[in-house]
């Protein structure tokens, strides 16, 4: 029988937005487990995810990867006192894999359903490394899906104060690197390769080009490619890389530097897939330095789409009183990120 006066509620969270199935569980602050079974190796052979495949891969692995993390964790079932799941952003099939299997745990063990914004969560994982972390602060999104800044002024208060006209940076990543000829996921060997190259190649002059553009980006790297090619000149990929990553990475911390000076905002947070990138780490720490800004980073294991996010996002629901959802809830595959669940 749940105890749902407890203080330290246990939350059970699940993340199948994308290509990883992931299953965690939380008991207040306390990550005790968090299970991630990635697809990686299948979508390499196609040079990123097919939305497709990834759906069917989430159906085999769910029950499993729930079982695990709750044996992980140490509890039963009938310890959980509330489910939390990632109902959008993300590939519609792949979300409803999870959405299924959240409605039915939420539904046999009569406990409450929290849908999660997957962008919020990316941004709460800080608070599992960061305890000390509060808001009001700014938040440097960059994932395969979302780039931006957004303004977080409590745990539930979330703004948008700027994002791409195209291709979000991970996006670009994975594009310019299949241009490359190099593995899917592109972000890691791209920051890979770059650590060998230098960052001599103008692509564009980012400066001058207007409002924050992934896609203009990674046209003018498949431009230099072709020229390249119709001269009958070798191309250096690791300078390809640097160059690219040092565009890439600038432009974005061009737009969070501007948004601290117009917000007076004394402190940023990275969050993302892309916040595992080396250069965008360090970028964002020296200019963190250079103003005075306190910096934080998810560690490298919050950094991918995981469960334990979601768990946090959750537990910051609850206890600022944010209604659970019911169970005509469905996936969304676009969500924007200042959007919490309302019941319908």
């Amino acid at each position: 029988m749940n105890d749902n006066g407890k203080t330290k509620k246990t939350v059970i969270g699940i993340e199948t937005s994308c290509d990883e199935t992931s299953v965690a569980v939380m008991r207040g602050d306390e990550l005790l487990s968090n299970v991630i079974s990635s697809q990686i190796e299948i979508h390499r052979r196609f040079g990123g995810v097919v939305p497709e495949i990834a759906s069917r891969n989430h159906l085999t692995a769910i029950l499993p990867v729930i079982t695990e993390a709750l044996e992980k964790a140490g509890v039963g079932l009938g310890d959980i006192d509330a489910v939390a799941v990632t109902y959008g952003a993300g590939l519609v099939g792949a979300l409803l894999v999870g959405v299924s299997a959240a409605k039915s745990l939420s539904y046999a063990l009569g406990v409450p359903l929290y849908a999660v914004n997957h962008i919020q969560a990316h941004i709460a994982a800080n608070y599992i490394a960061s305890p000390e972390l509060k808001p009001p602060y700014l938040a440097i999104v960059a994932s395969g899906g979302h780039t931006g800044v957004v303004r977080v002024d409590g745990y539930n208060s979330f703004t948008a104060l700027g994002t791409t006209s195209d291709d979000a940076i991970g996006e670009a990543f994975d594009k310019v690197a299949r241009a490359l000829n190099l593995p899917y996921p592109g972000g890691p060997e791209i920051d890979k390769r770059a650590k060998l190259g230098k960052a001599d190649i103008e692509f564009i002059s980012h400066k001058k080009h207007g409002p924050l553009s992934y896609s203009g980006l990674k046209t003018a790297v498949v431009n230099y490619l072709h020229t390249m090619e119709q001269r009958g000149e070798k191309v250096d990929i690791n300078d390809v890389c640097a160059s690219f990553q040092k565009t890439a990475v600038d432009m974005l911390a061009d737009v969070a530097i501007d948004a601290v000076k117009s917000t007076g905002a004394d402190t940023i947070v990275l969050a993302g897939g892309v916040a595992a990138n080396s250069y965008l780490r360090a970028k964002l720490k020296a200019e963190g330095e250079k103003r005075n800004l306190k910096t934080y980073f998810p560690p490298m294991s919050l950094c991918t789409d995981n469960a334990a996010m979601v768990a946090r996002r959750a537990l910051d629901m609850i206890k600022e009183g944010l209604p659970p959802a019911t169970l005509n809830l469905n996936a969304v595959s676009y969500l924007p990120i200042s959007e919490c669940y309302k019941p319908q």
